[in-house]
């Protein structure tokens, strides 16, 4: 009963949208939920959603628009009228998400109730990778050099294909990124990206990274998808029902796709497409030792971008005031890291909604109540696995007085007197945050790392949090001396 469900999105990623031009329907937000309403409606027999119509829209079909995922997936089907379980709203949607120019990976990105922005793309061919390699649907092709399906639709064909394109490049072309923009997290509508799209921006390499996890999850045993994605995202911006797996993604891909296998994967991918008929223009020239070589490099940054650093939301994502003023430029790499507790809000959060509220109320409070020009802390951490930029890895801060140019201020969201932020939040900080920040050049490989307190009057970061701190790498146990 479930591979329907897939390939009726299948058929979106070809089709037109079967909408008069003088009709202009309501499409719903480019958000996870509008999604998880679509595969709802196509689930349920009152709406039309059965398997039968599904199967005449067409079960095999795939959703790829590149050669090595539809060497996976299959040809994508002609022309298709719109499912009758679907608005002309809803099919709009899943249209311009699924059939845009790979020019624009932007237009194919929703956001996630966790405050991800995932293209949708990577994702759902991963689920049907997943199907299929649980014997739901046709069999998957045996690949010729042997490739794993998984990850040869949702990451390793754009990965290899974007490092080859930009090693090819006169220009100074990036193959990973940039994160972006959503115009309204309420009611999210436009995505714009921050910088030149690579083949791989942040939403691609999520979606794809979701995808792999999904997919892994789906070839083990069958779930109706509606109630996997409902479950691995959380239902809405406003709940508060905890930290969603989706937050792990990272630590769950590393797990199935180190570094190691990612990089085999990406050669063996690549070298599928060369058996292909005709060959794609950027491989013709390229011998097997410079194919290895750009699945090494490719898998390297992937692995050190999207797995071993943790995901950092950005001010546009919290809904951050302007800062006032002129910021001042720091001078990186900086010998210290100052860790902070917030004290207020005094209660960890554990959603993105409740964690953009807390980043809101402090930035609130330190510029209408102390006069800053900004949120002070450089960063602040949540408990629902995500950093939130403060003033960033550029500008000075306002979080440690007298030494606000010589380190980062990270404040971590709770009151921790009494009791310890969770584990994986401390690990977050200790194992991905201040490793990263050191391989990215912004901080010193012999930093030194203080307690607030240690630098002023005050019991920040708290007592329990200062205790742990005292075993973590970098920690300077005298206070620090006064600066002239």
């Amino acid at each position: 009963m479930f591979p329907w469900l897939l390939l009726a999105l299948s058929v979106c990623a070809h089709a037109s949208t079967g909408v008069s031009p003088a009709v202009s329907p309501t499409v719903p937000p480019r958000h996870m939920d509008s999604v998880l309403d679509i595969l709802d409606a196509l689930e349920s027999p009152s709406r039309g959603g059965t398997p039968g119509a599904a199967a005449a829209l067409g079960r095999d079909l795939g959703i790829c628009s590149t050669p090595g995922c539809r060497a996976v997936l299959g040809e994508p089907p002609g022309t298709l009228e719109r499912p009758p379980a679907l608005t002309p709203g809803q099919w709009q949607l899943l249209t311009e998400l699924l059939r845009h120019d790979p020019a624009t990976p932007e237009l194919g990105a929703v956001l996630a109730p966790d405050g991800s922005t995932v293209a949708l793309g990577p994702l759902l061919a991963g689920i049907e990778v997943g199907l299929r390699s649980g014997g739901f649907g046709r069999p998957l092709p045996t690949l010729d050099p042997p490739a794993d399906p998984l990850l040869a639709v949702t990451i390793a064909e754009v990965l290899g294909t974007s490092f080859l394109l930009a090693q090819g490049s006169d220009n100074n072309v990036t193959a990973l990124g940039p994160g972006g923009c959503w115009d309204d997290v309420e009611n999210p509508q436009n995505y714009t990206l921050r910088g030149p799209p690579s083949p791989v921006p942040d939403p691609v390499a999520i979606g794809a990274m979701d995808g792999v996890v999904l997919g892994a999850r789906l070839a083990r045993g069958p779930l109706p998808v509606a109630e996997l994605l409902r479950g691995y995202y959380g239902t809405g911006n406003g709940s508060e029902a905890g930290r969603p797996p989706s937050s792990y993604r990272r630590r769950d891909f590393g797990a199935l796709a180190g570094q190691g296998r990612l990089e085999k994967e990406v050669e063996a991918v690549l070298g599928v497409l060369r058996t292909l008929s005709p060959t794609p223009e950027f491989l013709r020239d390229v011998g097997t030792q410079e194919v290895a070589a750009v699945a090494h490099r490719a898998a390297r940054e992937f692995n050190e971008r999207y797995v071993e650093c943790p995901a950092i939301m950005p001010r546009c994502l919290w809904d951050a005031r302007p800062y006032r003023g002129t910021p001042a430029l720091l001078q990186p790499p900086l010998g210290s890291v100052f860790l902070h507790h917030t004290l207020e809000p005094a209660r960890p959060c554990r959603t993105f909604s409740a964690c953009t509220r807390a980043m809101r109320d402090m930035q609130r409070f330190h510029q209408d109540t102390r006069g800053w020009d900004d949120i002070g802390y450089s960063f602040v951490v949540g408990s629902d696995g995500y950093l939130y930029e403060g003033r960033g890895w550029h500008w000075v801060g306002a979080h440690t007085k007298g030494y606000n140019t010589q380190g980062f201020g990270i404040g971590i969201v709770g009151d921790f007197t009494a009791t310890l932020p969770d584990p994986d939040t401390l690990a977050l900080v200790r194992d991905e945050l201040l490793p990263c920040a050191v391989r990215s050049g912004h901080v010193r490989p012999d930093f030194t790392l203080h307690g607030h307190r240690q630098l002023g009057h005050t019991d920040c970061p708290g007592n329990a949090l200062f205790q742990e701190i005292q075993s973590w790498p970098g920690f300077q146990g005298t206070r620090a001396p006064e600066l002239r």
